[in-house]
């Protein structure tokens, strides 16, 4: 039975105004990517979400970006973030205690509840781990509700793989929990696997029957995994991605995210890869 993801989530009026809230501690996972947890001023949890929710942080007067929630606790939300152009980068160079304004949870989720008792293969590169984090912590925490659970994730270099300290360590500890990990080169200190994902994700070989793939990376990467993931034998209706990086306002008011009669910032960003073929865009 296809999994069931919902599409068109209601949010509060609440969540269209920014919050103050303050920097409670910034983990530096790659030269430029950051882990940044956010509290209110009162040190306590900004909001609730679901695994695949996004937020709106903004950095005064710079500007504001949409980050997927890549973790949280009991009185923590945490976002990890590239420094990629001019507002990330005024993230980066803010530092613990510092305010920063938040507005959210938006968009829909991955749908937890609908993948309770499949296997779960995780396919990802650089930080495109950091939305895939939320469901796979999440499944972790939960571990007996869930099939077998594979990671298959690549980065460029040992120093460009964020989350490293935890696939390499507690994320193994987890009973028929399974981590594969490549670089796209050769370099000092790795001798893993060297390859690109997809290639490796092939001769991994893992079998569709059961298992829901759930995909997030940069264009080559989504495009190329696609294709092998479809060559493996996964239908489009068992792959599920996140579109994120197209949202924009996060309330359907700029546009930007439109695509035919769906805005991926209220009807989505997850969806599995038969929605989106009904859609006129490309995912090129």
């Amino acid at each position: 039975m296809p999994v069931e993801i919902e599409h068109g989530c209601a949010r509060a009026t609440e969540q269209l105004v920014p919050i103050a809230c303050k920097i409670s501690s910034i983990s530096e996972e790659t030269s430029d990517v950051k882990a940044f947890r956010v509290q209110t001023l009162e040190g306590e949890k900004p909001f609730d979400c679901e695994p695949g929710q996004t937020a709106m942080l903004s950095v005064i007067p710079y500007g504001e970006c949409m980050f997927c929630v890549s973790a949280q606790g009991e009185d923590y939300v945490e976002f990890t973030i590239k420094k990629v152009g001019y507002v990330t980068t005024q993230l980066h160079d803010l530092s613990v205690g510092d305010v920063v304004g938040l507005r959210g949870p938006y968009g829909n989720w991955f749908p937890a509840d609908g993948l309770r008792g499949k296997d779960l293969l995780f396919v990802g590169g650089g930080i495109g781990l950091a939305p895939l984090r939320s469901l796979l912590t999440y499944v972790l925490a939960h571990r007996s509700d869930y099939g077998r659970v594979d990671l298959v994730y690549s980065g460029s270099t040992i120093d460009d793989l964020v989350f490293l300290s935890d696939i390499q360590g507690a994320w193994t500890e987890y009973p028929d929990t399974h981590m594969h990990v490549s670089v796209y080169k050769e370099c000092k200190g790795w001798d893993g696997e060297v390859s690109f994902t997809a290639p490796f994700l092939e001769k991994l070989a893992f079998s569709p029957e059961g298992r829901i793939a759930i995909l997030c990376g940069g264009p080559s990467l989504f495009r190329t995994c696609l294709e092998s993931l479809e060559k493996m034998g996964f239908p489009p209706e068992d792959i599920i991605t996140t579109l994120e990086m197209k949202m924009k306002c996060g309330i359907g008011k700029c546009g930007r995210c439109n695509v035919g009669s769906l805005y991926i910032c209220l009807d989505g960003p997850v969806f599995t890869m038969a929605e989106l073929a009904d859609l006129p865009w490309s995912a090129d």
